[in-house]
């Protein structure tokens, strides 16, 4: 048995809304960067929502598995797995954001 391999893998892939952030490259002007910023909004709100979404789902099969009802226990095991890893991703990019704002804050103008 073969196992093929699957490529380089973004750790971003599969999060809802963080898959295509690539960068500010061209951007100039105030009225671009300020969309650019609200596009950032967009991506971090989706990117919660989808959290939201991976654990509600992992909840229920984790229900599922605890009653008897569930027939593939890999699915849950998955489940749990990817929900926790986007909630690490979570907070790592919401303490790297706490951290860039303090840095700012701590400047001399």
């Amino acid at each position: 048995m073969s196992i093929a391999p699957i490529g380089p893998v973004s750790p971003l892939q599969g999060v809802q809304g963080l898959d295509g952030i690539t960068g500010a490259a061209g951007v100039t002007g105030t009225s671009a960067s300020t969309t650019a910023g609200g596009g950032f909004a967009a991506s971090l709100a989706g990117a919660v929502d989808n959290l939201q979404q991976l654990q509600s789902t992992s909840n229920q099969l984790s229900v599922q598995a605890v009653t008897g009802n569930l027939d593939d226990i890999h699915n849950a095991t998955i489940a749990a797995t990817r929900a926790q890893v986007t909630l690490e991703l979570a907070a790592t990019v919401r303490n790297k954001g706490v951290d860039a704002f303090n840095e700012i804050m701590r400047m001399q103008g």
